[in-house]
């Protein structure tokens, strides 16, 4: 059978335009003489749809949808053929008890619904709640395709194998239960055994290879074909890569489309299995990395970091655009932070849509000022300076009578540091609100972590385009981007990093260096280790690790009220992170 992965960048809730590009690509599937098109879950609203599921309108509008596309499958009067198609889609659920909708994959052939696969594993960890919205399935079947068995699975339910999992999540196993069908069929139905999964998995640093290793084993162990067809884009944090693939019964991947843009793939599984691609490459092609940014990957360590680079300008391109928005503004220091997010908004959506605002102040240094200008210049986008000293000095004014009044203490101090960035942040928005341009945040995850960052100041904005970067990433990407010429000024990247509130001010004053920070911060977060834990295995001071943590615990407020944050860890901040604010920790 030759089988057509489409890779589709659905938004959510646009389901003329989700169908619209479907359609495209069961037409495209079809002059390539595909006998079957497969689209991701939830291809027809798009993946996550969170709460809209809950508007039985919103559900109701996905089976017009999948009616729409049934029509595409009819055979005409000159009788020829045309590809079925599988397509992942919210529907209602047909029983009078527990949730009102479930999350299936829809075989569509002839102008019908022929088959109809309900999600059986629902993931309720890290950025999944699927048990929130909907019912899982209580059985497996196999669905028949142009004369041929076809085990159809919905994203989680390949992921549960237990020979390949220390700890198997939950007591079923879809793919087993279907094998166990597939034994018992008869000849010609259990020739080619093929498992096609439908998903829409985020990407995080090491999520392909996974995949990959996952699906493999899984094809290994029972003799299979195994696609996997994922979503691509971004919606709001979550980035999904797409890389859609297939490995054959030997366990090793035979075919794979691309990371982080829509792709068709097509596979054939007649006779020796083979794989080539459809437009725009020509036929027998091999996938080629598209980078966004100058120069190709030349190692491993190249290609992962060129994959997070593809994410984070992918993720900042879809989340503005599927806003409704085209054009950006940043907040230039001078820094290594900011840099970089203007660097990723201009690969992302254009240099002429991205602004550049330097506002220093009396602490900021010339060679800041100059550092800014010389970023802009290098990525060829506008810049304004609005200078923020008299317009500090004038909310100082304002304040000493009511500082007098109740008695706060003189001088120098956190009020005035913070201050400063609430002006820019204000300036920030008073642009953004003029242009229409949505304001990008500049700060870290680390900075995020132990709340080096100040609310409604230099957190102000749309998008945290690099609120999952540890500050050390923020440098190795950085140094990567630089790899064949200067985009971030060289002083950029070798100065001692500091906020420049105060005189003389770094970011050593207040945290540890960052490559002794972030690792105790990726135990903490991402792996959840305690004190005593982190500062076995890194050799650390036991009361040195215990202030990190507690800077982390106390700036969970900030972090709640803190924009979007583009998801390319395991663990990041957001959704897929839940402390209370109000607590006391006793471990």
């Amino acid at each position: 059978m030759r089988i057509a992965l489409a890779q589709v960048n659905p938004t959510v809730g646009d389901f003329s335009g989700n169908l619209k590009k479907i359609k495209e690509f069961v037409e495209r599937a079809a002059a390539s003489e595909a006998a079957l098109v497969v689209f991701p879950e939830l291809a027809t609203c798009g993946y996550p749809p969170a709460d809209l599921l809950e508007k039985s309108v919103f559900v109701e509008r996905a089976e017009q949808a999948l009616a729409e596309l049934a029509e595409l499958t009819r055979v005409t009067g000159s009788g020829s053929s045309r590809p079925a198609v599988l397509c992942g889609s919210p529907m209602r659920c047909e029983s009078v008890s527990g949730k009102r909708v479930r999350n299936v994959a829809v075989l569509l052939e002839d102008g019908e619904i022929k088959f109809v696969q309900q999600k059986m594993l629902l993931p309720f960890y890290d950025v999944f709640d699927e048990q929130r919205y909907f019912e899982p399935a209580r059985k497996q079947m196999l669905a028949v395709v142009k004369g041929q068995a076809v085990a159809v699975t919905v994203c989680e339910d390949a992921w549960n194998d237990k020979l390949f999992w220390p700890r198997q999540m939950y007591p079923v196993d879809p793919i087993e239960e279907l094998m166990r069908q597939w034994a018992a069929l008869p000849q010609p139905l259990s020739g080619h055994r093929l498992i096609v999964n439908i998903s829409a998995s985020p990407f995080w640093k090491g999520k392909q290879e996974l995949r990959q290793r996952m699906i493999g084993a899984l094809a290994g162990r029972h003799r299979a074909t195994v696609v996997m067809v994922n979503q691509v884009g971004a919606n709001d944090s979550l980035i999904f890569d797409g890389a859609s693939f297939a490995a054959g019964p030997d366990g090793q991947v035979f075919a794979e489309a691309r990371s982080f843009e829509e792709d068709l793939l097509l596979i054939e599984t007649e006779g020796e299995v083979a794989a080539w691609r459809s437009a725009p490459g020509p036929l027998g092609e091999p996938p080629q990395p598209k980078i966004e940014g100058p120069g190709q990957p030349s190692s491993e360590d190249s290609d992962h970091i060129a994959r997070l680079w593809q994410a984070l300008v992918l993720g900042t391109r879809d989340y503005l655009h599927k806003c409704g928005f085209r054009k950006a503004i940043v907040g230039l220091s001078g820094g290594i932070d900011s840099a970089l997010v203007a660097a990723i908004a201009v690969a992302a959506l254009g240099a002429e849509d991205v602004l550049g605002v330097g506002m220093p102040s009396e602490f900021s240094s010339t060679g800041s000022v100059q550092d800014a200008e010389k970023l802009a210049r290098n990525l060829g986008i506008g810049f304004s300076v609005i200078p923020i000293h008299t317009i500090y000095e004038q909310f100082l004014d304002a304040l000493q009578p009511v500082y007098r009044t109740v008695g706060a203490a003189a001088g120098f101090g956190l009020a005035e540091e913070n201050l400063q960035p609430r002006i820019r942040g204000s300036l920030l928005m008073a642009l953004s609100n003029k242009t229409g341009a949505l304001v990008l945040t500049t700060g870290n995850k680390s900075e995020m972590a132990c709340g080096y960052c100040t609310l409604y100041g230099d957190m102000v904005g749309a998008l945290a385009v690099i609120g999952d970067l540890y500050k050390t990433e923020v440098y190795e990407l950085s140094r990567w981007l630089n790899r064949e010429r200067e985009v971030i000024p060289a002083d950029t990247l070798t100065k001692p990093p500091s906020a420049e509130l105060r005189p003389g001010q770094k970011d050593t004053d207040s945290l540890p260096p960052y490559d002794l920070l972030d690792p105790i911060l990726r135990a903490y977060i991402e792996d959840y280790e305690s004190a005593e834990e982190i500062a076995r295995s890194q050799a650390l001071d036991l009361e040195q690790v215990r202030r990190v943590i507690r800077l982390v615990e106390l700036s969970e407020y900030k972090r709640q009220q803190a924009a979007p944050v583009l998801k390319v860890s395991r663990k990041s901040f957001g959704m897929g992170r839940r402390f209370p604010i109000a607590a006391r920790r006793e471990v």
